[in-house]
Order: structure tokens, then sequence, then C-alpha cells
């Protein structure tokens, strides 16, 4: 309780005292003329995926956190994982470190990962791994979307959106250094090429080994972008990127309990102990995506947008992987804590996927009420493919491997995945204005044709959003909403019943802050929310006949969640997220009821302070350090496993010109070695350590 109090706290010195904060902007007027701007847009009050309009975030109702291009660059997040360190309600890095993807939580549950407002071709893992350098923003949805986006968990969704071409020319190309022979150089350049047409093209290539041993990883991520405008109403942008990904010796955790977890009479494995098998181990990835956003303008009032991507991703991979320490008489004890049997598990998918997105916005009025109306339609085309296969390989010694083993051919795969699905979603959402008063109505209707193996299942589901934010002429916004989601379930149960799409029902409440009545040298955007959510016709083992599910699972989440964003003059930045979590499994089999989710720490809280001289012999010279504290955490359905909470601490140092900027970045910069989750007895895997990356970037 001491908690929530200290940080309700925080978030009231920052958004009631606005004289004070105008005073000190005020104070510092004669500063601003020799601040060299750095990062104008770090903090964001808007964010069209919230509402697939222009609608500022503090008339959206729905907890919405926005990572800006101008964070991602001052953190050097690399990753969707890293983005998530400072926002509240959502965390990442869920399996330690991973070159491959990126396993998030948003309110407790697996987001899924949409890329310009469509969906991400996912199959087996909800992202895509796809590249964070060539994206603009990060936007995180927190609760039900289905409303505008269709089939997603409660927890939320993610949204990656991409660079777009501008008509002023401008560009930065930077070199990367860093532990573990890190090594990466990317640029980006945009400008006009016509008075009509304008281009941008981004690329990142980088090769670098990782804190387990041997492992390699190497990506190539290029994405070019042209807009035509082909009026003063009307403008296209084409937008493409590809990306390859190119992983040796991958291998990363399931590692045992015994020398992680808890204690082994041999010692302490190492964290970058790698079980697997050197020149065997191996993930391939290529994808690509093309596509395009149309706008037409008819006038202030009317207009109409229309986006298309096809998502292409294929992946070849072969895994050896460490599967417990050796028990030949099945005692439950270690016969000599050291040799650990392994599993051979290669693994192949391919999707494919088409994604057309069209909307209509109308602005009217009716008597006294003002209309923002959204109309749409969307269709989703997915394929997708997925084999594996499964065999025993050689043991290895825990604390000396000797690698070079003789591993023979797993075999045939089995396919898992051979799956086709069309979705078509109708939906609409009227935000109704009266005063400062701001009601929003939406509904979806979806229709879901699916086929997997020969099997078809035809399903349709109805979603809804209904809210309410009034807004204060000084930009503070209480808000209420309820919301409701659907996501589609494969299989059925022992009769041959297929199963039916998950539902979930959310109410939340809360506050916003955008500083809107601040002096125009404060950037902050603050909220603060509570809900409550509850998810039905979960899976859950059927208590009769092994090896089979039934439909009657339940899972509730509440939690309250604070963030706060500022940036002052161009010299104070400030970031705060807190979050508490509570989840619970109100019905289950199998020992799971009255469990908590997998993965989902009750409490987390991350803070951040950078500060920049503006004047003087130190003008451009800049720092910060951040903090981050991570609960206690389950890692596996049972809660017999749990992990300690932990607290890592980031560093920045920067120097910025006009046209130069170099930095050192230092993440969990002393070094704190973590178990960050164990799922059973032989899958452990440690946390992130310390990684230290120094850059430089020119500006044109």
């Amino acid at each position: 309780m001491s908690r929530i109090i200290a940080v309700s706290i925080v978030f009231t010195i920052a958004v009631l005292p606005q004289p004070l904060l105008a005073q000190g902007s005020e104070d510092n007027s004669d500063a601003l003329d020799e601040i060299v701007v750095t990062a104008p847009g770090y903090v964001s009050t808007g964010g069209r995926s919230a509402s697939k309009d222009d609608i500022e975030l503090v008339e959206t109702p729905q907890s919405v956190s926005v990572i800006s291009r101008d964070m991602i660059d001052l953190l050097n997040f690399n990753s969707l994982n890293e983005s998530m360190r400072y926002v509240a309600g959502g965390t990442g890095e869920a399996f330690g470190p991973d070159e491959r993807y990126d396993w998030l939580k948003v309110r407790g549950f697996d987001p899924v990962q949409f890329i310009d407002g469509v969906r991400a071709p996912i199959a087996s893992v909800n992202n895509t791994g796809t590249d964070l350098y060539g994206s603009e923003s990060v936007e995180v949805l927190k609760g039900p979307t289905s409303t505008l986006y269709g089939e997603a968990p409660p927890g939320g969704i993610v949204n990656m959106t991409s660079r777009r071409p501008e008509h002023n020319f401008s560009g930065e190309l930077e070199a990367q250094l860093g532990e573990y022979s890190h090594k990466q150089i990317n640029g980006d350049i945009t400008g006009a090429i016509s008075d009509r047409v304008s281009a941008r093209f981004t690329a990142l290539y980088r090769d670098r080994e990782t804190q387990v041993d041997f492992l390699t990883s190497e990506r190539l991520y290029v994405a070019p972008a042209v807009t035509f405008d082909i009026s003063d109403a009307a403008s296209l942008t084409l937008l493409g990127m590809y990306q390859n990904d190119d992983l040796r010796n991958q291998s990363t955790g399931f590692l045992p309990s015994q020398g992680t977890l808890l204690p082994n009479p041999l010692g302490v494995v190492p964290v970058g102990r790698n079980l697997g098998e050197t020149g065997v181990n191996f993930f391939d990835r290529s994808q690509y995506s093309i596509g395009y956003e149309f706008v037409y303008e008819f006038n202030d009032n009317f207009s109409i947008e229309q986006n298309m991507k096809y998502f292409d991703t294929e992946v070849r991979s072969r895994a050896i992987f460490g599967s417990g320490l050796l028990d030949a008489d099945f005692n439950g004890v270690p016969d000599d804590n050291r040799t650990v049997n392994r599993s051979d598990f290669p693994f192949n998918e391919d999707i494919k996927s088409t994604n057309v997105d069209t909307r209509a916005s109308f602005v009217f009025s009716t008597g006294e009420l003002e209309h923002t109306m959204l109309v749409g339609v969307d269709y989703r085309h997915y394929k997708g493919f997925s084999e594996f296969g499964f065999a025993a390989a050689p043991a290895i010694d825990l604390f000396n491997p000797v690698y070079d083993a003789v591993i023979g051919d797993p075999g045939a795969l089995f396919p898992f995945v051979n799956a086709s699905d069309d979705q078509l979603g109708i939906y609409f959402q009227d935000q109704i204005r009266s005063g400062n008063l701001v009601v929003t109505l939406g509904g979806r209707q979806d229709y879901l044709d699916a086929e997997s193996f020969g099997a078809k299942t035809d399903d349709d589901e109805f979603s809804y959003r209904l809210g309410v934010n009034y807004v204060f002429e000084n930009g503070v916004s209480p808000y209420v909403q309820t919301s409701r989601s659907f996501q589609p379930i494969g299989g059925a149960d022992f009769n041959g019943n297929r199963f039916v799409p998950s539902t979930g029902e959310q109410i939340e409440g809360g506050i916003k802050f955008d500083g809107r009545s601040l002096d125009s040298g404060l950037d902050v955007f603050g909220s603060f929310a509570v809900y409550k959510i509850v998810q039905e016709n979960v899976l859950t083992p059927d208590p009769v006949n092994l090896f089979f599910n039934v439909q009657t699972g339940e899972v509730e989440v509440s939690g309250m969640e604070l963030e706060v964003a500022a940036r002052l003059n161009e010299q104070l930045t400030f970031n705060f997220a807190y979050a508490y979590t509570d989840t619970e499994v109100t019905r289950g089999n199998g020992g799971t009821q009255g469990r908590q989710l997998v993965a989902v720490p009750d409490s987390v809280i991350s803070a951040l302070v950078d500060y920049t001289f503006q004047s003087g012999g130190l003008a451009g010279l800049g720092g910060g350090i951040g903090v981050r504290y991570r609960g206690k955490q389950y890692g596996d359905g049972l809660n017999a496993w749990e992990s300690d909470d932990v607290t890592v601490y980031d560093a920045i140092l920067h120097y910025d010109t006009e046209n130069w900027r170099v930095s050192l970045n230092a993440s969990n910069f002393t070094d704190e070695t973590f178990v960050d989750r164990c799922s059973s007895a032989a899958d452990c895997f440690y946390g992130v350590r310390r990684l230290v990356t120094a850059s430089i970037l020119r500006k044109f």
C-alpha cells in the first residue's frame, strides 16, 4: 500500500503544480536560444493506432503507451523486447535475450503484433522479430482492441509504425561498437525527389555475438519508401521492407534448475552456457513486406484511407537443446548433477498474409453534438505452414561441455500448422463531443473462415467499445470505458466439437494529462488507469480424456498502471512507469485453478532521468540513469517455479552538436545476474546481462 501511495504522489506532483512548472520554464527562457534540439518528439500526445484517426490520446478512453523514435534513439533500443522497459503494463524479454523473437506481455497476455495498422504474419509466435530501427514509433494499446483490429487477446496489441518519407531533406549515418563483438552500421535518408515525390531509405547491418557462448547473430534490414502527392487532396505512400536473420549455434536457455535457480553441489552454471551443438544449431529467417497507404481528403470533413500490406516469412531452424539432468533410475534426483540429456528439434515455417484495411472518416454535427465518425472494412487472407521433428541427442556435460558430437538425422518432420484463414471485419466508431465531454462508441462484426488440415470452421463475433472522457481546459481528462475482444482457438475436444473463440471483457477507468496548459518549453504526458479483464472460453485440460482439452477455463486479470513522460526545454528528460498486476485462473483443471498466469510479475517499476547541458563549456554534454524493478513471477502454470525479483540499472552518456552525436549506452550496467524464469526443472533462462554500446552518428 505504501508503494501505491508513493507512486500516486509522483503522479500528483507531475500533474497539479502547473503554475510552478510554467514559472520554471519562464526562468529558463534566456537559455532557449542556445538549445541544440535533439529530441523534439520524445513525448507523444497522439497516436493513430488507438483510434485509426487523428484523435489526441487524452481524448481516447483507453490506456495507450507510445514509444517515440526519439525515445528509441536516446535509450538505444534495438528490439520490441527492449522498448517495453519503461512502459507501464508491458514487459519484454520473458526468456532473457533472444535474437529471434520478442517475448512480450501486456496486461498478463501475449500481445499480437501489428505493423502499420495491419496484423503481422504470425503463427507459432505472436510476433515476427522485425527490427526496430525501421519504426517511427511503437504503440502499445492496452486492453481489448478487437473493435478496430479484429481477433486479438484481451491484454492488447503492439503496433510498429514504419518511417515515412518527408519532403524536407534529412538523414543520419551511425556506426556502433559494443560488448560481445557488437558491430552495427545503420542509416536513414529522406527528402524530395520532385515537387510531388518524396522518398526514404532506411537500412541496417548488424553482426554480433551474444551472452550465450558461441552464438552469433547477423542481420540485414532494408526499408525503401516513396510518397506521391498525387494532388493537393490525394497521396500514395509505397512501403517496402526486407530482413534476413542468420543465427549460428543458436541455443538460448533450456538450462537445468540445479545450478541456476536452485543450488547444485558442483557449482553455479555460467550465464553463457550453451547446451546446443556447435556447427549444428542454426536459425535462418527471411521476411519481406510490400504495401501502400492511400489517403484522399475530399474536404476538411470527409476523407478515405486504405492500407494494404503483403507479408512473406520463411524460417528454417534446428536446435539441439538441454532437456534436464540425467536421472536414469527416475527417482527424482539427478544421477551426477552434471550430465544433461539433450533433444533435437528441427523446425520450419512458411507464412504468407495479405491485409487490406479501408476506412472513411466523417466530421459532422447534429445540433450541439459534434461527431468524428469512422466506418471501415478490413480483410485478411492468411496461409501458414509449420513443421517440426523431435529426436534424442547425445548428452553433454553441464560444467565441462565437449561439442562436436555425432548428431544423426532427426528423421521426418511432422506438420503441426497447415492453415488457411480468411477474415472479414466491418467496423464503426463515433466520437461524439459536447463541450468538454467526449463519448466514444464503437462496434465491429467479424467473419472468419478457417481451414486447418482440411477441417473447415466458420466463426462470427461482435466486439464493442464504449467510453467517456471529460477533457478539462488544463489537459486533465478522466475517463471510463468498457470493451470486448475475441480470439479464435484452433482444435477440438475429445468428442470432435470445434473450439469456439475465447472472449475477453474489460472495464477500465483512469485519468490522463497532456500538459496543454503548460509553457511551451515543457512536454508532458501522464496516465493513470485501473482495470479488470475477464477472459472466458479458455482451454484447460480434459479431466477425463488424457491429452485433450475442454473449453471451460476462465482467467481474471486486474491491475493499476501509472505512466509519466516529460521533457523540459530540451534539457531534462523524465520517465516513470509503475504497474501492479493481479492474475488468477478462476476456472481450470489439472491443478491450475487459483494459480497465477505465467511470466506476469505482480509489480514492475521503472524510472529514468536524463539531463543535457545547454550552455557554457559543457554545452551539448548529457547523461542519464535508469532503474528497473521486476517483481517475482512464476514460470509455469502450476506456479511451482518462481523467479526472484530483480533490480537493474541503465546508464546513458551523450554529446550532441548540430551535426554529430556521440553516445555510450549501458543496460544493466552493474551486470546483475539473475534467472528470468524457469518453466520446469529442465527449462531455465537467465536474464539479460550488461550490454555496453558506443556509437557515433552523423546528422544531415
